[in-house]
């Protein structure tokens, strides 16, 4: 026989009213996991100051929340107070101009072409780089060719001298 007086029961607190509202687990768990990500978002982005012992009372409705800090939350397409224009119009472009992204390219394309000349898997070597755009070591590159690592490394030195006298480095 069960004993049932060691069942638990759950509850949503509700804030406006501060009353405690009976629930299912199911429901208990899906309201608390909603609330938990909204408070999270709101968090990571240095809205929500909601102290750690209060944090059972969340309930994801940030906007009437006591410890929510709106901060300044502006629109980039809300036009300014003086008419002029709007606050997209003033921030800076942080992105390359188009000549540099397409000087880079052909400097790229360059550079790929004169290591086509110098080595006769050029494109292996190629595709591999782009392959691990974290990096990759020679050694790695020399063990998918099949060529001694010592040799590669000494061939790229070489290539490497250069592929920067054409680009101007020293």
């Amino acid at each position: 026989m069960q004993n049932n007086d060691n069942q638990k029961t759950y509850f949503i607190y509700v804030r406006s009213t501060g009353e405690k509202v009976p629930v299912s687990k199911a429901q208990h768990d899906a309201f608390y996991k909603e609330a938990d990500r909204i408070r999270h978002k709101e968090q990571n982005h240095g809205r929500c100051m909601c102290p750690y012992r209060f944090i059972w009372k969340c309930d994801g409705d940030c906007i009437g929340c006591e410890y929510h800090a709106a901060g300044d939350i502006t629109s980039l397409d809300q036009p300014l107070p003086d008419g002029n224009g709007t606050l997209g119009d003033y921030i800076p472009d942080s992105a390359k101009p188009m000549e540099e992204v397409i000087a880079d390219h052909m400097l790229l394309e360059q550079l790929f072409a004169r290591l086509r000349e110098l080595d006769p898997e050029a494109d292996t070597i190629i595709q591999l780089w782009k392959d691990h755009p974290e990096g990759i070591s020679d050694r790695a590159i020399a063990r998918e060719l099949g060529r001694p690592q010592k040799t590669f490394a000494d061939q790229m030195k070489k290539y490497r001298t250069d592929l920067r006298r054409i680009t101007g480095d020293k």
